[in-house]
């Protein structure tokens, strides 16, 4: 699992920064984000908690709202749904057999991402900033 995860990761992983303004986490401008903590979650077992790069997560990724895709280092993943409500910006699409959501706060930049399939999940967290 965590060799197809390292590329799907790749895609999905978020950001490192300072928050700006409410305004810039509302899908209006483009972000760069880092990932900051992982976590390797199977049914049965403890998670494992790690740095992002222990599960193939790169460093950087950047989100193109023009575009709705996801931006890492290897490959781009389509945003396939996003809403804009609750004080969040809730992206989710799918890629190389996994499901994946990204959850960012409107008003710091942090953010949540999970992928999943039926072998189990990993949890990334980390922060996002504009462009």
């Amino acid at each position: 699992m965590r060799t197809t995860l390292s590329i799907a990761l790749a895609v999905v992983a978020t950001a490192a920064a300072a928050a700006s303004q409410a305004g810039d986490y509302d899908g209006s401008r483009p972000l760069i984000c880092a990932t900051m903590q992982a976590m390797d979650c199977a049914a049965g077992e403890d998670c494992l908690r790690g740095l992002p790069t222990d599960v193939g997560a790169p460093t950087f990724m950047r989100i193109d709202f023009e575009r709705k895709a996801v931006i890492g280092p290897k490959r781009t993943s389509p945003v396939l749904f996003m809403d804009n409500s609750g004080g969040q910006l809730l992206l989710q699409g799918h890629e190389l057999g996994f499901g994946w959501t990204l959850a960012l706060d409107q008003d710091s930049g942090q953010m949540s991402a999970t992928l999943v399939n039926r072998d189990g999940a990993y949890v990334l967290f980390g922060a996002c900033t504009t462009q």
